[in-house]
């Protein structure tokens, strides 16, 4: 799910600000009737409300880093980049969120973390350095809401409460994104949309995907779980040069995402 928009957001019309639409279409959906059931599990809603706002901000930096990452540089550059952030997580995880790591996890991380830098780089081609502080940024606001998000999940143990969670911050994201985008185009709406089918599955798609992330951090650290959804990182790659004919280092791209496959198996045999 998450590899999938993540294309759509590259290859559709920047004019239509697919990332805007996907957010709002998710909304629409899905927020009607999430919210209330987040609202019925939450028992600790001060604690909640601090997560929503810390992750709602984070996610705007991320959606707003990763629009404009993708105006500069093909997927296989910025994604990789953008999800480099498994061993931050765990760094901060296990200080702050009492994480706990087994030796063949950290080995995992510290592989996959390294893969990911490299096919990262393995996709640098023309101007591409445009590309390389915003993904970065969107990777810290990965951190930050990961992190947020192991907190807050804590006390939401069912699937539609979680992506009531993800429908709250989104609200908050997707309210910074529609001012931040007034401010750099002068109007509050894109003069189009991204076409009726990149919307629907992007609406679909863009939180159901995180809400699933989400809930598997309640039984695995928070790293393990962001992890583990980057193998969608290793579908992009194939995808970037087998689909979308982004081949500049090709084989470099794959050699990486073989690395990264076999990284995330490491982890998964010991979760």
């Amino acid at each position: 799910m998450h590899v999938t928009w993540n294309l759509f957001a590259r290859h559709t019309r920047p004019d239509a600000e697919f990332l805007w639409w996907a957010v709002g279409g998710h909304l629409l959906l899905f927020a009607p009737w999430t919210l209330p059931a987040m609202a019925r599990e939450a028992t600790d809603t001060v604690t909640l409300v601090g997560c929503v706002t810390v992750s709602s901000v984070a996610l705007f930096v991320y959606f707003a880093a990763l629009r404009t990452a993708y105006r500069r540089a093909p997927v296989a550059l910025v994604y990789p980049l953008a999800r480099s952030a498994p061993l931050l997580i765990a760094l901060v995880g296990v200080v702050f969120v009492g994480d706990r790591l087994s030796v063949l996890g950290w080995t995992g991380i510290i592989a996959s973390t390294f893969a990911i830098v490299m096919l990262g780089a393995s996709g640098r081609h023309g101007e591409t350095r445009g590309a390389l502080l915003p993904a970065a940024l969107a990777a810290c606001g990965t951190t930050v809401y990961s992190l947020a998000d192991k907190v807050a999940v804590a006390q939401l143990p069912g699937y539609p409460a979680q992506l009531g969670y993800v429908s709250a911050t989104y609200t908050g994201a997707w309210v910074l994104y529609t001012l931040w985008l007034r401010r750099a185009r002068g109007q509050w709406w894109p003069d189009g949309h991204p076409g009726m089918v990149p919307l629907l599955i992007g609406a679909l798609f863009i939180g159901t995907g995180y809400g699933l992330v989400i809930g598997a951090m309640r039984v695995i650290p928070a790293a393990y779980a962001v992890a583990l959804s980057n193998l969608g990182i290793v579908v992009a790659a194939l995808l970037s040069v087998l689909v979308f004919h982004e081949r500049e280092h090709a084989a470099q791209r794959l050699t990486w995402a073989t690395l990264l496959a076999a990284s995330l198996l490491l982890i998964a045999v010991q979760v």
